[in-house]
């Protein structure tokens, strides 16, 4: 990485000459996309930046950098809770690669780490409502029927989200290549109870342990924008409290931090719908569902030769348990 264009890119976008780089060096956490540290000096004071960009090999569900950026900016100025869109680069000869600079947020994000170390995030059922509030307010913040032009990469939604998901994960399935005989059973159980949405709105579709921070008295931000859109809102719901993100604590059904109620009664008190627990389970079952595709296209990322690593290679890995949770939940005797 070029520091000095960087440094320059970054002196420009701020209006600061006398900009100088103190440190730049990777961050962990991002599975999809690349995030790196980079610290500056501006006169007396230090600035601290999330510099974000495509990792060597990602997943064709996931937005570009660009259409991640405008996202977050929309979020930010709606009043979520999110890192502070600093600036965008579509140069390549910066840094190699288009790139997102944001605002460090200071906290943890690593999953299982929230889920089992109770000094982080302060009170549980809190942190449960807060992020619930936080979901309502990412489901108001965009309106489909004025959408700004700078965000028309979303286009129109959906006028069913559910068979749209589904079309989406199947088309991942041929992408790769993969037969999976309990997911594509999964896919057409979907198909056939697919719910209506008569008012989409904007959804985060990776709202989980994972993708927020915390420090030790609660939430700091909401992270990783990738695969926003339109589509039901209670997808997200479904997701956060999908039994695959808990992090070994099933029976904490909030994303393993606390309980339904508590988030339930975050989102409908910060203005979220009406939660109709049938439809929130049917995403559940949903929420695994695509996460066994992801997982195998992380999988492939490191089968395919693009992108070597372990991690990418142990989450193909978990698909035969989701399989499992997909085939328990989508038996007869549970679903009339």
């Amino acid at each position: 990485m070029d520091q000095t264009r960087l440094r320059d890119w970054i002196a420009g976008l701020l209006g600061s000459p006398d900009l100088a780089i103190e440190e730049i060096r990777p961050l962990g956490g991002g599975s999809i996309q690349e995030n790196r540290l980079v610290r500056c000096r501006i006169g007396d004071t230090t600035r601290a930046f999330v510099l974000r960009m495509d990792a060597a090999a990602t997943i064709a569900s996931s937005r570009s950098r660009a259409e991640e950026f405008g996202i977050l900016e929309a979020v930010w100025r709606a009043g979520v809770r999110v890192p502070e869109p600093v600036g965008f680069c579509a140069d390549p000869s910066v840094v190699g690669a288009p790139f997102a600079l944001m605002g460090l947020v200071e906290g943890v994000g690593l999953g299982p780490r929230i889920a089992k170390d109770l000094s982080l995030g302060g009170d549980r059922e809190r942190l449960a409502q807060t992020l619930g509030r936080e979901l309502a307010r990412i489901h108001a913040a965009l309106d489909p029927r004025e959408l700004p032009s700078a965000l028309a990469f979303l286009g129109e939604p959906e006028a069913q989200p559910a068979l749209a998901e589904i079309a989406r994960l199947r088309a991942s399935l041929d992408g790769i290549g993969a037969q999976r005989p309990a997911i594509e059973w999964g896919l057409r159980w979907g198909e056939v109870r697919a719910p209506d949405c008569p008012a989409p709105t904007l959804v985060h579709r990776d709202f989980r342990t994972g993708n927020y921070m915390v420090n030790e008295s609660g939430l700091t931000a909401i992270l990783d924008w990738e695969f926003a859109g339109w589509g039901d809102p209670a997808q997200d719901l479904g997701w956060f409290c999908a039994a695959c993100w808990r992090f070994g604590r099933p029976d904490l059904e909030a994303g393993g931090i606390g309980t339904r109620a508590a988030f339930y009664r975050g989102y409908t008190e910060e203005g979220g719908r009406a939660v109709d627990p049938a439809r929130v389970a049917y995403w559940e079952v949903l929420a695994h569902l695509r996460w066994a595709v992801i997982a195998l296209e992380q999988g492939a990322r490191h089968v395919s030769g693009r992108e070597f690593s372990l991690e990418l290679a142990l989450t193909g890995r978990m698909v035969p348990e989701l399989e499992r949770t997909i085939l328990r939940a989508t038996a007869p005797e549970h679903w009339s």
